[in-house]
């Protein structure tokens, strides 16, 4: 129970963070949040729960793979100018590409890398 309530007020002091630095600085909060801070906080957590090192390198490698596909939830945004769409048709868009990309990558960690 301590484990993961210590797992919940770091994600949540990281998150926290970054939202709040969103405000004052646009900049550098995008560029941290655009660091593999989940993934750095997420592949700690699991290996010292788990203990596994197998289990940890096929979770880096799903994580890898899924890296290109979760960028599909931006395109949207990245057409705005040429296509513009108010903010939640962005966003329902976006959210709809990442639900093709997560085919995609079960697709290829089922073919290609396990």
């Amino acid at each position: 129970m301590y484990l993961m309530a210590g797992k919940i007020a770091i994600s949540a002091i990281v998150i926290a963070f970054a939202s709040w630095l969103s405000g004052k600085r646009p900049d550098l909060a995008g560029f941290i949040i655009a660091l593999p801070l989940s993934t750095l906080l997420v592949l700690a957590f699991s290996y010292g729960e788990y203990k596994d090192p197998q289990k940890s390198v096929d979770f880096a490698l799903s994580i890898l793979t899924a890296i290109p596909m979760s960028l599909l939830f931006f395109v949207p945004f990245l057409l705005a100018k040429k296509f513009p769409m108010p903010f939640w048709a962005m966003y329902a868009s976006g959210i709809g590409l990442i639900a093709i990309g997560y085919f995609v990558h079960a697709y290829i960690m089922k073919n290609f890398i396990q």
